[in-house]
């Protein structure tokens, strides 16, 4: 077990960072799987690019596009002079030393597949879960769940359904494969308008995907509600729940939806190590779904064989950091909090957040402040959603929160 500290008196290092008709052919597996993976590739290498950069097409649904925009840097950006990378939602004190050991021994086993291993950490998240090893699939990270997901459900078209904005992944892929999205806005207090989503749905309605708590807005859905939803939905068309922030939560057992798996319910719901487990870089994450479901996708595209030991052995030692986790989740609303009320002085006023980050609109033309945080060393990231900039800002350790104010107040004051 190991501690971390975060005081804003204490003193942290903070390391230098480095129109035309789609025709769908009838192909067999294994040439299908090959041109859906590069489609795929082309849409999701980044983040970043899969949240700006949709598929061209003469279908006016197929063209739905996102109010929301990301706004990125014409300016070239040189890692060595970001002192706070609070762009890419990632854990700063992570993993935990107990993990860094794990993996560090498990390096000299790096000629061997990890399948038991793997069977090894498919039990410990089924017994967490409360279902059994057969509900659970692992991936290099929850994101590539969802594309691979999106491969199966949408490989002969249809729509999907989701919240806008939230996070894009899936529904890229799905586009990429001549998938139609249906765009729900979110209500006037961020959460997602389960009634209209409801409505959206129809008999080509492959997928609905819900992010809770969503990206890029931080904001939370009433469990409660989205439970009922989910249970009336799930019965039409499987409803995927992504939950890669719920562990930031005091209670994340309250607002998940995986019970819902365990009472047979077509759900699928996805986490990842990529967040409060500080294991971003690692890349490894689950799905929990009815086996039947899983087995729709193995069937098309392999699970652990896309795993490296050293990724699988950390996550077991990172689930036993209890700790360790509850630390980085305390910590992480110390800065949260701390932002939140440095910007609320100057004016400023954010969408309620659940997670490791949170969103604001500005007061600023979006480039000459990602230009001006840059120039202080802070790394951030500018949307454009109905057209006015706002910034979402990752919460890292207090150091760098205080330099991000700090340059904030430089850069709008």
């Amino acid at each position: 077990m190991s501690t971390i500290k975060n005081s804003k008196k204490s003193k942290i290092k903070i390391k230098t960072l480095q129109p035309k008709t789609i025709m769908i052919k009838k192909i067999n597996r294994r040439d299908w799987l090959k041109s859906g993976l590069l489609a795929a590739g082309s849409i999701a290498l980044t983040p970043a690019m899969a949240m700006s950069k949709g598929v061209k097409n003469s279908s006016p649904l197929l063209n739905a596009s996102s109010i929301m925009k990301e706004n990125f840097p014409n300016f070239k950006m040189e890692e060595a002079r970001i002192m706070a990378r609070l762009s890419a939602n990632e854990n700063p004190y992570g993993p935990a030393p107990a993990v860094v050991k794990a993996i560090s021994q498990s390096v000299a086993l790096g000629n061997r597949y990890g399948h038991g291993d793997a069977a090894t950490l498919i039990a410990m998240i089924a017994e967490k879960e409360g279902v059994t090893p057969e509900h659970i699939m692992l991936g290099p990270g929850s994101s590539d769940l969802l594309e691979k997901t999106a491969f199966v459900r949408f490989k002969d078209g249809g729509n999907i359904v989701s919240a806008d904005p939230s996070y894009m992944s899936l529904i890229n892929t799905a586009k990429s494969l001549g998938a139609s999205w249906k765009p729900v806005k979110l209500t006037t207090d961020y959460a997602h308008d389960l009634d209209a989503m409801e409505k959206a749905v129809d008999s080509e309605t492959n997928l609905v995907y819900v992010c809770n708590p969503n990206n890029p807005t931080g904001s939370i859905t009433d469990p409660v509600k989205l439970k009922a939803f989910c249970v009336k939905v799930s019965a039409k068309t499987p409803v995927f729940v992504d939950e890669a922030y719920l562990e930031f939560l005091d209670k994340p057992e309250n607002h998940s939806m995986v019970g819902l798996v365990a009472e047979g319910k077509d759900v699928i719901v996805a986490r990842t190590f990529s967040k409060v487990h500080g294991m971003a870089g690692l890349r490894i994450g689950y799905i929990v779904a009815q086996p039947e479901r899983l087995k729709s996708i193995t069937s098309l595209v392999r699970s652990t064989m896309g795993l490296c030991v050293t990724s699988i052995r950390g996550a077991i030692a990172s689930m036993k950091e209890e700790r360790f986790l509850a630390d980085c989740r305390n910590l992480n609303s110390e800065c949260r909090d701390y932002v939140l009320g440095e910007i609320t002085a100057l004016g400023y006023e954010s969408i309620p957040s659940s997670t490791s980050f949170m969103i604001f609109p500005i007061k600023m033309e979006g480039q000459k402040f990602m230009k001006g945080m840059y120039d202080g060393g802070v790394a951030i990231r500018v949307f454009n959603i109905d057209d006015k900039p706002w910034c979402r800002v990752s919460m890292g350790t207090m150091s760098e929160m205080e330099l991000f104010v700090q340059t904030f107040k430089s850069v709008t004051v």
